[in-house]
């Protein structure tokens, strides 16, 4: 034994690995570019200042929404944060505010600056994979090391570059996958590349919406695939379930699951009551800690009769509100010269009121307390609904409602108008009943009251009232209500019973009623079902910005953002790009489009300008670059919100990839002797050399880490529509 072990020791132990020397060289470029003075500027820069504030609500562990996206981007922002020990202790409440020593910027930067570096080396592994030469390879990494705004996107505290990173990720993983299928089905490697597909798909559609069209791309590719694997013979048919299985699996379960799982840890990390869950509905306002939990922890469960309650509105549309009356009442005349009833106002109010509390009246009982034992009021039950301080009864009638004429007004009964009798009968039909005798639950029974009279719903139109309606929401009877809309629907969110004092003094002998416990009803599925409705219904503010701009602005590069200016000097950040690169790019998806045509028509015609092999590899490559720049980009022409110069950089990183493909198939397949490839190469060569010259000089505007003087600054508006700040002395 001994001798054999001091023979392995006085053998030399080698190691052989396989370095690829370009990849190694382009991840050093990508990460110096990125990476280098990370922390300059010290100042919130544009975007910052938003997706700062969900970072200090991530460390204080309060509830927000945004509807822009989904939260994993959010949650990588805040991971970076948490890792250089940032206390959310920032006040985000303007672009160009300094940061305290307490903010970590260069943590809080790093995460978008290593996918934006890393972005580099993965061009060239997809061309790679596509199997184009290493100068393609190269050419196309190179681009986008000295695209201009894909620089200055990823050394901020921004998204882009993180959903480019996992864009890519997605596209090289299901190459690789296609690759090793050939040799490797069902091989670890093979299990490797295709749930890494899945799994980058999922983290680009939980970054922001827009990461679904690449998702939609690989879902598209795979499926064409799909269908050619079930058509090839030489697979068995179990083996061919067993592909599609594998497929589905990866691609459209992992993904939703991973979906859910971001939404799980946004959901636990953000337990806190805040300022954005006055949205949410009731139930899940109680299952945040502090704010609405406080008020209602403890309450009763069941309503009955007799109980005194605050009906929210379900839709929260415009903003949250209360069901509310107060001793005003409608003007006699309106100012277009219709008359109403002159009743007592009854509106939506969108603040917590006095004002706001109903008490719930068995019609056949004149008494206001709740009875011992409770009399619960079930699904169907015929109420009247009180209001608190006046007294006076929830009613509706036949008179058009004041913005709404189509519809009925909404009073509460003022019995001096002897010619308009009380209509105040409501039927209570609970929604999301599990019975048809279900009670009527504190929070957790979304109900509707129909007026028996009429047969009107009460609803929230969402309009506001004038002024002599103090700018409050418009309540209404809605007749025609075929469909059912959730602004019909209303939630008990505050609950006590009323009991007369005889009932007070022996309190404790009443039956002790079921209290709300919303930790246990408010499941996880239920706060995520909301959660996502309100994130894609809720509209976020889409006011005309200084800096937007159009889908036709961008693909010639007509347009900029200014994203910082130094204080004192000249120093600016802007996202501006390679004006070179922008329209070589529009240019070759353009060329490419056209041979794709004339080949298509050629074929047509059994006419093959290509080998099979080119001629698929062409192909690939068109549908993973040119259909990922159209997926990209022209879904926003559709778009009814605010757009800006960064939502194009997806669907122009898929453009820079297919620029190199066009140029080495001209090179390749239409220069047709060595002198014209020679003097192919020469231009592409100086070709790139200017487009090294144009981020030069870009570079202080990249950067922002030099002053420059309004000289310099004038000649560096190349178009009239860029706006370059110049300070006025």
């Amino acid at each position: 034994m001994l001798p054999s072990m001091w023979g392995f020791l006085r053998r030399p132990v080698t190691v052989t690995a396989n370095i690829n020397l370009n990849l190694v060289f382009l991840t050093a470029l990508g990460l110096l570019s990125r990476l280098w003075g990370l922390t300059h500027p010290r100042a919130v820069v544009f975007d910052e200042v938003y997706y700062g504030q969900y970072i200090s609500l991530y460390m204080k562990r309060i509830f927000f929404l945004d509807a822009s996206g989904p939260p994993f981007g959010h949650m990588l922002l805040a991971l970076g944060g948490y890792l250089g020990g940032f206390d959310g202790n920032f006040l985000w409440n303007r672009i160009g505010a300094e940061y305290s020593n307490n903010v970590p910027v260069w943590s809080l930067r790093l995460l978008p600056a290593l996918a934006g570096a890393l972005a580099v080396p993965m061009a060239y592994q997809i061309m790679w994979e596509l199997r184009f030469s290493h100068c393609t390879a190269m050419g196309a990494a190179l681009l986008l090391l000295i695209e201009n705004t894909l620089i200055t996107q990823s050394r901020l505290m921004l998204l882009e570059s993180v959903l480019i990173f996992f864009n890519l990720l997605a596209v090289l993983s299901y190459l690789k996958f296609s690759s090793s299928q050939k040799h490797r089905s069902f091989s670890l490697s093979w299990w490797l590349w295709l749930m890494l597909t899945g799994v980058s798909c999922a983290c680009a559609v939980g970054i922001k919406y827009s990461g679904a069209f690449t998702y939609l791309l690989v879902l598209s590719i795979a499926a064409v695939q799909a269908w050619h694997l079930i058509g090839d013979h030489s697979l068995s048919h179990v083996r061919v379930v067993c592909h599609l299985l594998a497929r589905a699996a990866a691609l459209l379960v992992l993904p939703v699951l991973l979906y859910l799982l971001f939404f799980y840890i946004h959901l636990r990390l953000l337990y806190r009551s805040g300022p954005h869950d006055q949205i949410m509905s009731s139930a899940f306002q109680a299952s945040l800690e502090g704010g609405l939990a406080r008020i209602t922890q403890g309450q009763p469960l069941e309503v009955a009769y007799g109980s005194q309650v605050t009906l929210r509105s379900v839709s929260g549309k415009p903003v949250p509100c209360w069901l509310h009356s107060h001793h005003n009442t409608y003007p006699m005349i309106y100012e277009n010269g219709r008359g109403s009833s002159h009743q007592q106002q009854v509106t939506c109010y969108p603040f917590k009121d006095v004002n706001n509390w109903w008490m719930v009246k068995d019609p056949n009982r004149h008494q206001l307390v709740v009875d011992n034992p409770l009399r619960p009021v079930r699904n169907g039950d015929i109420i009247q609904l009180v209001h608190g301080m006046t007294t006076r009864f929830l009613n509706t009638h036949d008179v058009a409602a004041p913005l709404s004429p189509h519809a009925q007004e909404v009073s509460c009964y003022v019995d001096y108008n002897i010619s308009m009798p009380a209509q105040n009968l409501w039927r209570l039909d609970i929604l999301n009943r599990k019975s048809d005798t279900e009670i009527w639950k504190t929070i957790l029974s979304d109900v509707r009251l129909v007026h028996v009279n009429t047969s009107a719903v009460l609803k929230l139109s969402g309009a506001n009232l004038p002024d002599w309606g103090f700018g409050q929401l418009e309540v209404v009877g809605e007749k025609q209500h075929h469909a059912f809309h959730e602004s019909m629907a209303w939630t008990v969110e505050e609950h006590r019973y009323g009991q007369s004092q005889e009932q007070k003094e022996r309190e404790l002998e009443l039956h002790t009623p079921t209290q709300t416990d919303l930790s246990l009803n408010m499941s996880f599925m239920a706060r995520f079902s909301e959660l996502q409705w309100r994130m894609l219904t809720v509209r976020s503010d889409d006011t005309e910005h200084k800096y937007s701009s159009t889908p036709l602005d961008w693909v010639m590069l007509d347009t900029n953002i200014a994203y910082w200016l130094h204080p004192k000097t000249s120093a600016q950040i802007h996202l501006l790009g390679n004006i070179v690169i922008w329209a070589s790019a529009s240019l070759a998806t353009l060329l490419y489009g056209l041979l794709l045509s004339w080949y298509l028509l050629r074929r047509r015609r059994c006419i093959h300008d290509l080998s099979e092999d080119a001629w698929l590899r062409w192909v690939l490559a068109g549908a993973l670059c040119a259909g990922g720049w159209a997926v990209n980009y022209l879904p926003f022409f559709l778009m009814d919100k605010t757009l800006f110069l960064y939502h194009y950089l997806p669907a122009l990183t898929f453009q820079i990839l297919l620029l190199p493909v066009v140029l080495e198939h001209v090179c390749e397949h239409l220069c047709r002797s060595q002198m014209q490839r020679n003097i192919f190469h020469a231009l592409v060569v100086a070709w790139y050399s200017i487009a090294c010259h144009v981020f030069i000089s870009l570079r202080p505007l990249t950067y922002g880490d030099r002053a420059l003087s309004d000289s310099e600054l004038q000649a560096l508006r190349w178009r009239a529509s860029w706006d370059i700040l110049i300070r006025k002395h």
